[in-house]
């Protein structure tokens, strides 16, 4: 017979247990830390070798060397409102590019780009230009989308949303990938 002691008891036990944490197993875990350097990872099987996915939302970019398999780099991807995302097709690949702001990036922040205000001057290719080592340049149907991956001249903005759409890696990192890939890889940004 339950007396009035052992509902209190178990009311009391209950409320306490409510308190106490969750089993380690039974928390979510927490995101590994943003890791840029690049390295091998396994990954889904709907991603045929020689295409290339890129997570914004994790800062990685995927080259995919074999079923299950990929090459892991670290990215800097474009701000809320100026992100790429879709299919495209590397057309055009360059060493030490040159670069000239779009016309919305001027008209954007025309005191950052006060240099190309009123003229047709092209940076050249070089350690300051901020395409960096090399660029993958992104078509859609032929035509050029105006993303690009490209190396960068601000390596602190591995990891962050900061760019004007493109998708920045280490100059480093993007040599390797540059090497790797040929005109025609299919560029998936999710």
């Amino acid at each position: 017979m339950l007396t009035r002691r052992d509902i209190l008891n178990t009311g009391t036990a209950a409320a306490a247990a409510a308190l106490l944490p969750l089993p380690a197993l039974a928390r979510k875990k927490d995101p590994p830390p943003f890791d840029p350097v690049p390295q091998e990872v396994r990954i889904k099987k709907e991603f045929a070798p020689g295409q290339i996915l890129v997570l914004p939302r994790s800062f990685y970019l995927y080259y995919v060397t074999e079923p299950r398999k990929a090459m892991r780099y670290g990215v800097g991807v474009g701000k809320a409102g100026l992100e790429f995302t879709g299919s495209a097709v590397i057309q055009r690949k360059r060493e030490w590019p040159s670069w000239r702001p779009t016309p919305e990036m001027i008209e954007r922040d025309p005191r950052a780009y006060a240099k190309f205000v009123d003229n047709e001057y092209i940076q050249p290719g070089g350690p300051k230009n901020p395409l960096g080592a090399r660029a993958l340049y992104l078509y859609q149907n032929g035509v050029d989308t105006y993303f690009r991956i490209h190396g960068t001249n601000q390596p602190q903005t591995i990891g962050h949303s900061v760019s004007n759409g493109c998708i920045r890696m280490l100059n480093e990192h993007v040599t390797d990938l540059y090497e790797r890939v040929p005109l025609g890889t299919v560029v998936t940004v999710l």
